[in-house]
């Protein structure tokens, strides 16, 4: 590092030591930074005190190039914003070139999902389960209703548990349900829900007996009245247990990724899927396309016909 960048980082980790209080390592990261910025301008001829915002702004895009998360990146920002304002209330600059510089976007992230297969084996276990005579054979006809209903529509956890027990008098294959906003949606039920809801009504009506009827379709002796989302979600991860699938990656919203990815894999539209996740803005829905990728692929491969001819000429 030239003697007069080398000079301005020194006298910057020193403000950081005795005005902040900054720590070995924390000084440590610092220099390492500023180092790597130093190596990347001095491939632009530009010194480390007269770096420019587009100097800048190349260095996070480079950063980008060699693999760096944006995270990684913010950090170096950081670093850099920390550094220029230094340079600027001592005096060595007369501005600073990080004021303009946005903050590099973190990614994302996407979300948990179940593989068709691994819904499968939770619903079949469920099924099993609740086919078991004996105590405990209404909680477990409660919990494969549970689950066949939050797969076959992708309710919110607070729909499902808060549904109302005339769900069980209604006919058809259709739910309204009350969501966000107290906006109603329309979502359709599959055939295995209708059987478990229809199995799980007939053994409600027989526990109840003369007890005082629930509003609710899964009643409780809770605070709501209605079958707390905690006690639905641990009751899921025991079966996921069970079933030999990881507790930590099942859970009643990844049911309801899992509704939603897969109804898009088969080639449901986007639109269909924000109404019946009854998602407002199509940009919530989004976040679901990473599924599409590969069926998208394979369509551009199958039916574009710059791709047949580029299979022709092989």
């Amino acid at each position: 590092m030239a003697d007069l960048s080398q000079a301005r980082v020194e006298a910057f980790l020193e403000m950081m030591s005795a005005e902040r209080g900054a720590a070995a390592n924390t000084l440590s990261s610092y220099q390492r930074d500023l180092d790597d910025l130093f190596s990347f301008l001095n491939g632009r001829k530009v010194s480390l005190g007269s770096a420019e915002s587009k100097d800048l702004s190349a260095y996070l895009g480079d950063l980008a190039k060699r693999g760096f998360q944006p995270t990684s990146q913010a950090r170096r920002l950081s670093t850099m914003r920390q550094f220029y304002k230094f340079l600027y209330a001592e005096g060595l600059r007369g501005d600073d070139p990080t004021a303009i510089l946005d903050s590099p976007k973190k990614a994302r992230p996407l979300p948990k999902f179940l593989s068709i297969d691994e819904v499968g084996r939770l619903l079949s276990l469920a099924e099993e389960e609740a086919s078991l005579p004996g105590p405990g054979q209404f909680a477990r006809l409660r919990l494969l209703a549970l689950i066949e209903l939050l797969y076959a529509t992708g309710m919110r956890v607070s729909e499902l548990v808060a549904l109302p027990a005339k769900v069980l008098t209604q006919e058809g294959r259709f739910l309204v349900v009350r969501g966000k906003g107290n906006k109603e949606r329309l979502v359709p039920l599959s055939k295995a829900a209708i059987a478990a809801l229809s199995r799980y009504g007939a053994m409600m009506a027989a526990e109840r007996g003369e007890r005082e009827d629930s509003p609710y379709l899964f009643p409780a002796a809770s605070k709501e009245g209605h079958l707390p989302r905690q006690v639905f979600a641990r009751e899921l991860k025991d079966l996921a247990v069970r079933a030999g699938l990881p507790a930590a990656s099942v859970s009643p919203h990844v049911l309801r990724h899992a509704f939603a990815s897969h109804l898009l894999a088969n080639g449901a539209d986007l639109r269909v899927v924000q109404e019946l996740l009854g998602h407002s803005d199509i940009s919530t829905t989004q976040i679901y396309t990473h599924v599409l990728d590969e069926r998208l692929r394979e369509l551009v491969q199958t039916h574009h016909p710059l791709a047949k001819k580029a299979k022709n000429l092989d």
